[in-house]
């Protein structure tokens, strides 16, 4: 996103990171938990996880998109890893037990209550927290449609927030 933000690509972006020199206007937190199928062999150890237990396992992850990939991003360098090219790719097959990843809540509220996802215990934590923010490349260039979009998206992160 940061990319397209600084290339001048985009009008409006939602991103985790404002690029140095622009202003975000924060829109809200994400939380992120670990999370694994409840008969993944992570779950069976009965203790809080070290990163040697999350080493030995599939770590699936989204793929960034991005040409300037920034490697101090990755959260865990695994012995296997698997880089998927979406969010609901990841989250069918950590959901099927082919390993563990970090998703955002809101993401996996349904498969958390279907329980066919659980949270891991990991020592240290077990949730991280991000913070987006809504970003206008050159604010006094953005045309209507923009920002009226910006309206809409800072109505729709209101009414997630209160329900």
């Amino acid at each position: 996103t940061s990319e397209a933000i600084v290339s001048g690509m985009v009008d409006l972006a939602i991103s985790p990171r404002i690029p140095p020199g622009m202003n975000g206007e924060r829109l809200t937190t994400v939380r992120f938990l670990l999370v694994a199928h409840p008969k993944h062999p992570l779950h069976k150890l009965g203790r809080d996880l070290t990163l040697r237990d999350l080493r030995s396992h599939r770590h699936l992850v989204v793929r960034d998109s991005s040409t300037n990939r920034d490697k101090r991003s990755a959260m865990l360098e695994a012995e296997q890893r698997w880089t998927v090219s979406n969010m609901a790719t990841s989250i069918g097959a950590v959901s099927r037990g082919y390993g563990f990843a970090w998703f955002p809540e809101d993401k996996i509220r349904s498969e958390l209550k279907q329980g066919t996802l659980k949270p891991l215990s990991l020592r240290g934590g077990s949730e991280r927290v991000t913070e987006l923010y809504l970003i206008f490349p050159d604010r006094d260039a953005a045309g209507p449609g923009t920002l009226r979009l910006a309206e809409i998206i800072r109505e729709g992160v209101k009414q997630c927030a209160r329900a």
